[in-house]
């Protein structure tokens, strides 16, 4: 969204050789999984999970397996997750290993992929759609790749091959199912490089000038990637699209004023929704937008909590050409720890749940119908999804609430915060519409 306007701030301111099939689990591993919790309750009221599942409340008798800070990836169909886990042992002992997660099934279950020796606790794993599992190693200032599947009672592994970095991110698993991309930033340049589901093993695809950050897929097929930039030499972050299918062209994406720090953080192709967060308000906000919309983005005041962090992390598909309508999950950490936000563009209001214990906080998925799955596991269940149906936003508790003023989570109206109102282009030099000259008005 190139020069789009704010609204409801503060005024002024894969290598070619294919593994064997995959071993299924039998019937004793799957039933090893227990049966799925019910869905959260709604804070304050009392939760249908355990209270052990309330923020800042442990389960007597229970541990939550250790986990590594990168947590459970997911493939972006919720199909197959895949993390880092290690076995039971005192803190200098802990053996770390890659454990695959099957979702789609009627009953969630976990396969680990172990090899003769324990991985490094900075490996980091991607899940694809066929059920393997991308690593990656860090060896001095290389950087390695290999696909990791089960096969029989034990781990096979097809090496890719290496990219000469010190450092590469692993973006978030490619909408093909297939293909999974890295990151690596130097001096002046950040490098983007297709490590699995190319020909040859890692490729380089594209040279982008300055630092880049973040990534977030725009389409459905796997072409068109969101980062957050930085020019060389410094100055404001801005999000730009790169297209896959043009020798990564890039182009601009989001920019809501001049000097403003712009990030997206969410998109989803159905519906155009997009969640970002900038300074453009006169501090850091979480907002939204719509592609292509005249519209301008909203900053809602029930996405600021006081004393929490919000960070959105799953948009509801399915909802062609109605953004207003998406259920949006959001991560929420506080003193108390993390819990589940659920809020939708139209209803401004968010909502509170209590995580399942032993959530990796920040993952999960919705289906079509509005439900949302979150992955966890603890000392009694090693692989669980809870479920949770995004409640309804009626029109007479959100005036309520609206009446009431931001002490009731609602975003207020227009009579208790007044906007800085200026005039859109929406995502005028992107890829994703047509170009338009950028206006601003802040009379």
């Amino acid at each position: 969204m190139t020069a789009c306007a704010i609204e409801g701030g503060t005024a002024g301111a894969a290598a070619t050789a294919e593994p064997g099939p995959e071993e299924e689990p039998g019937p004793e591993e799957k039933g090893s999984a227990a049966p799925e919790a019910p869905a959260g309750a709604h804070i304050p009221a009392p939760p249908a999970f355990p209270p052990s599942a309330i923020p800042g409340r442990g389960a007597p008798g229970g541990s939550t397996p250790r986990t590594p800070p990168g947590g459970l990836t997911l493939t972006a169909d919720g199909a197959y997750a895949a993390r880092l886990t290690a076995a039971p042992g005192a803190p200098g002992e802990r053996a770390w290993y890659p454990e695959r997660w099957t979702l789609d099934g009627p009953e969630p279950y976990a396969v680990p992929l172990p090899l003769g020796q324990p991985e490094e606790p900075d490996s980091q794993v991607v899940p694809l759609t066929d059920g393997r599992v991308l690593i990656q190693r860090r060896v001095a200032d290389r950087q390695m790749f290999s696909l990791l599947y089960p096969t029989g009672p034990g781990t096979g592994e097809l090496p890719l091959g290496a990219v000469e970095s010190p450092e590469t991110t692993l973006l978030p698993p490619s909408p093909d199912g297939r293909s999974v991309y890295a990151l690596a930033v130097g001096g002046h340049a950040s490098y983007l490089w297709r490590v699995a589901g190319g020909a040859f093993g890692p490729e380089r695809i594209a040279q982008i000038p300055g630092r880049c950050s973040g990534g977030v897929w725009l389409d459905r097929a796997g072409r068109m990637l969101a980062l957050d930039r930085q020019v060389p030499g410094g100055g404001p972050v801005k999000t730009v699209a790169v297209d896959l299918g043009r020798q990564g062209e890039v182009t601009p994406l989001l920019q809501i004023a001049p000097e403003s720090n712009d990030r997206l953080l969410l998109a989803d192709a159905d519906s155009g929704l997009l969640l970002l967060r900038s300074d453009a308000p006169g501090h850091d906000r979480l907002g939204w937008g719509v592609v292509g919309s005249c519209l301008p983005v909203r900053f809602p005041e029930c996405l600021r909590p006081a004393d929490a962090a919000v960070t959105p992390f799953a948009v509801q598909p399915g909802q062609m050409l109605m953004p207003e309508s998406c259920a949006v999950a959001l991560r929420i950490d506080g003193a108390a720890g993390s819990w589940v936000g659920v809020w939708r563009p139209a209803g401004r209001r968010l909502h509170h749940f209590a995580a399942p214990e032993g959530w990796s906080a920040g993952a999960g998925y919705w289906s079509r119908e509005g439900v949302l799955h979150l992955p966890y596991a603890n000392g009694a269940t090693p692989c669980g999804v809870a479920r949770l149906e995004a409640p309804e936003d009626t029109e007479s508790s959100s005036g309520t609430d609206r009446a009431q003023g931001s002490g009731s989570g609602a975003e207020p109206s227009a009579a208790v915060a007044a906007p800085a109102v200026c005039k859109p282009v929406p995502l005028g030099q992107a890829p994703l519409h047509r170009a338009v000259r950028p206006t601003c008005d802040r009379s």
